[in-house]
């Protein structure tokens, strides 16, 4: 006659369970996200995790996936974005990837414009962007891997009283053609992808200049924000930019320079034929001006 044998499990064997997967996600190539807190950035970390690589996110903020580890990170404060980066680094072994999608937007006239603001906007949008990118340089020139930095088609064409959010994308973006020459020998490839009006909570959150510090601009920005917010609000949602993120990611060669959408497509085409005069009347009538 046979015993009955009963059958126990150990917490050491859930200990040495939860060690091995620990184990294994630390092997799948890890993308560093900035700015998965939100918007473009948290539909970009769920997509990669969907695809199969393990997600780190850097923000003030945590993400809210539970997959994801968060650091946590001030891109225009000091060295923190620097610190987090290396930490990342020395707990993960194989660092693949950056995707910066951190983002400030201020509606000001330049006349009015104080430089505190200013400042701070090109510290998170152009600053931060080439501070990640340096501290993933080193770490990424082991085995190769991919950037994509979210611009703006705002950094083709001029978006009325954010001149300075305008600025910066377009700096982001030659930044992101001058380090794809210097990286292509080490097999790091970068690309700049160019979002037009995307429906995310960044609308709500554009720093806008009340009427007494925008004197006679007044009426003028608050037709253009009252557009811009429009603008944003009825255009691409926050997954669908994403999904062209990841798309780029995985490309054997990505595009250096991608817009998102067919429209915008057409439109940064239009803009490379169509004389200046053309397009200047074109965003003036875009922003009611």
């Amino acid at each position: 006659m046979e015993k009955n044998v009963k059958l126990t499990t150990s917490n050491d064997d859930f200990s040495d369970t939860n060690n091995q997967r620990e184990r294994l996600e630390k092997l799948k190539k890890t993308f560093i996200v900035v700015g998965a807190s939100s918007g473009i950035g948290f539909e970009t970390a769920l997509r990669l995790l969907g695809k199969g690589f393990s997600v780190v996110n850097i923000s003030r903020t945590p993400c809210s996936l539970k997959q994801v580890k968060n650091y946590k990170a001030d891109v225009a404060a000091g060295e923190s974005l620097e610190n987090v980066i290396n930490q990342i680094h020395e707990e993960f072994d194989w660092i693949y990837g950056l995707v910066y999608c951190a983002g400030f937007s201020m509606a000001a006239p330049i006349e009015y414009a104080s430089e505190l603001d200013y400042r701070y906007l090109f510290e998170v949008n152009y600053f931060g962007a080439l501070r990640a990118i340096k501290s993933c340089i080193p770490i990424l020139k082991k085995r190769g891997g991919r950037i994509v930095i979210v611009s703006s088609m705002g950094g083709l064409f001029p978006i009325a009283f954010d001149s300075f959010y305008s600025s910066s994308k377009a700096a982001v973006d030659m930044l992101v053609k001058s380090a794809a020459i210097e990286l292509e020998p080490y097999n790091i490839k970068v690309s700049t992808l160019q979002p037009g009006g995307t429906s995310t909570g960044f609308t709500f959150k554009r720093k806008i200049y009340d009427d007494e510090e925008t004197g006679d601009y007044s009426n003028k920005i608050k037709r253009a924000t009252a557009a811009l917010a429009e603008l944003e609000q009825r255009g691409m949602s926050a997954g669908e930019v994403a999904r062209e993120i990841v798309e780029t990611l995985c490309e054997k060669r990505p595009p250096l320079v991608k817009q998102c959408g067919g429209w915008n497509k057409f439109y940064a085409a239009a803009g490379k034929i169509l004389p200046e005069k053309t397009t200047h009347f074109i965003n003036r009538k875009i922003y009611k001006q």
